[in-house]
């Protein structure tokens, strides 16, 4: 057991150190269409964000043109074209204009938008061209707006967003950016987009956000609503490009017809509020069945959530990959039609609070590992379940690990506790509110259940041979006590040792024909009784009472615990 829980560290300490290696922002501008004289790489830099003020050139926009002292900027009629690297900034409204940046010079570019509105109705506002590097500055108590027509002049396909960059593109600032694309992406970037800060308002008839190579935000107030995906990036021939990392910020992401965040190769929020809406949200919980990626978050190999309060409403997955979720902590409230976390491969969750509400699948992966926290699983399939992939009745090596926490487990027509493959438990508490009947149970494993430590609480329906309790290999021992009456959810289950000691007090979410319990509270050769009905003065939590005292109750049975696993009719 220890050694598998190493080697799961071990290789998401990896996972870790590869993940803050590509954090480093590099742009490799090999696009012919973006050919600088300098080819070496470009880093985001604290200078990017600091000028003189006595550099800066005044570009004032009036209507259908624009006017500027400088032989930097071109005017003609509503296309204003600035062609050298310098501090430029930008006053005024277009009513039907562009702004170009179209540079070979090595030294960046930065536009400071002071009150800017420019609406083009046949390209894009803001069509950066060629640079090296391209800072936009949202000046502090600004508002500033860019909006394009449903139709473009492109040539080789751009450009493609209504603010389009082809090289490096950073914003910052304290004011505030309001985009309405409607031919396509609203914030575009074929290298990579970094959000230092700013308040950002997106409506997109595609992608809200995106950066091909890397999308990378340090903090803001963003807004989408969105078509496509929400916030992108899609590099998917470079295998260190195509991530999203996320520092903090606060994030209200609306989308119909894509995912909320979703990168082609690896997504980490460090910190932040997030709330999350996808294909306009979850209805059923019976499982999505379209052909569109609708998920919440997603990272194709992999997902990294260190902390930050995430609400996800989502008609697909809530959190997706194709490989590998971890989650360190933060505080999580899911409600979809599909799975709340799903990953072919490994899941892993250390700690935080984790609260789903509706869901097909609560968790589903291959390799599942809980270390800590405060979860709870309402499901209308397996809540978790531990596959690498196919159905079957036969061990197929997976397994879900359970070494702390409290976790509440409740299923109405799948199994509570599933693993293809085996199932360990170490410590923490589980409660498990199993289906409201046959063939489903509450627990089901193809392997072995062992168990040496913590709580464990396990109810089903009346499954017959399919009821399972853990395995008599276990170091902790246990009880599968059976009856042939249900017991309603407004009755009480109890078990009390021979002095009268409350070993465990439970009410069921829904009609019960068995238990599964263990704790290190039984022990070999102890007599204990099993009471029906009654009264707790204690604090029902999650179906299991906490303080105060049973009381009048029906004696159903006294037992002696024999073995690692006592069953146990009554």
């Amino acid at each position: 057991m220890m050694r598998g829980f190493c080697y799961i560290t071990l290789v998401f300490t990896v996972l870790l150190v590869l993940v803050g290696a590509c954090e480093k922002i590099i742009v490799n501008n090999t696009n012919d269409d973006n050919d600088n004289n300098d080819k070496t790489p470009v880093f985001e830099d604290n200078n990017d964000y600091v000028w003189e003020a006595n550099s800066v050139i005044d570009i004032t926009l009036n209507g259908y043109s624009a006017t500027c002292a400088s032989n930097s900027v071109i005017v003609k009629g509503g296309i204003i074209t600035v062609t050298s690297a310098g501090n430029y900034r930008v006053t005024g409204s277009l009513n039907d204009g562009q702004i170009i940046v179209n540079t070979k010079d090595t030294e960046c570019v930065r536009l400071i938008l002071d009150g800017t509105n420019i609406k083009c109705l046949n390209s894009a506002p803001f069509y950066i061209k060629k640079a090296r590097k391209v800072i936009i500055i949202l000046n502090g108590n600004t508002q500033n707006t860019l909006f394009d027509g449903s139709t473009y002049n492109q040539v080789n396909n751009e450009p493609s967003g209504a603010l389009f960059s082809n090289s490096y593109l950073a914003i910052a600032g304290d004011g505030s950016l309001s985009i309405t694309a409607n031919f396509n992406d609203g914030i575009s970037g074929d290298d990579g987009v970094v959000i230092k800060s700013g308040k950002i308002s997106v409506t997109a008839k595609d992608d809200g956000i995106r950066g091909k190579d890397y999308l990378v935000i340090r903090d803001g107030n963003i807004s989408v609503n969105s078509t496509g995906d929400a916030l992108k990036s899609d590099n998917e021939t470079t295998s260190d490009m195509g991530y999203i990392s996320v520092d903090k910020g606060e994030f209200n992401i609306t989308t119909l017809n894509g995912d909320g965040l979703d990168a082609f190769n690896w997504l980490k929020i460090k910190d932040g509020t997030f709330t999350i809406v996808t294909g306009g949200g979850a209805s059923t919980g019976n499982g999505y069945t379209g052909t569109v990626s609708k998920k919440g978050i997603k990272g194709r190999n992999s997902v990294l959530i260190e902390k930050g309060n995430i609400t996800i409403n989502s008609v697909d997955d809530a959190i997706h990959s194709d490989s590998e979720v971890l989650i360190e902590d933060g505080t999580i409230t899911i409600s979809t039609n599909d799975d709340a976390i799903h990953a072919n491969n490994k899941i892993t969750v250390n700690n935080g609070f984790i609260t789903v509400t509706k869901c097909y699948e609560g968790v589903e992966g291959a390799y599942i590992t809980f270390n800590n926290g405060t979860h709870s699983f309402i499901s209308t399939d397996d809540t978790f379940n531990g596959t690498k992939g196919m159905r079957t009745e036969m061990n197929d090596g997976s397994n879900v690990t359970i070494n702390g926490g409290f976790i509440v487990l409740n299923t109405s027509r799948g199994d509570g506790l599933d693993s293809n493959g085996n199932i360990v438990m170490t410590g923490g508490a589980v409660i498990v509110h199993g289906p409201q009947s046959a063939p489903e149970v509450g627990i089901d494993v193809n392997g072995s259940f062992n168990i040496s430590g913590g709580f464990l609480f396990a109810t089903g329906p009346n499954s017959g041979n399919m009821i399972e309790g853990t395995s008599s290999t276990s170091a902790q021992y246990s009880i599968l006590a059976t009856t042939s009456t249900a017991i309603s959810s407004s009755s009480l289950f109890h078990i009390q040792d021979a002095d009268g000691k409350d070993i465990v007090t439970y009410k069921p979410v829904r009609n019960i024909y068995y238990v599964v319990f263990s704790s290190a509270d039984l022990k070999t050769g102890t007599q204990y009784s099993i009471y029906t009905g009654g009264n707790h003065t204690g604090t029902n939590n999650n179906g299991i009472y906490t303080g105060g005292e049973y009381s009048g109750g029906s004696f159903k049975k006294s037992f002696t615990i024999t073995s690692k696993l006592t069953r146990v009719t009554f």
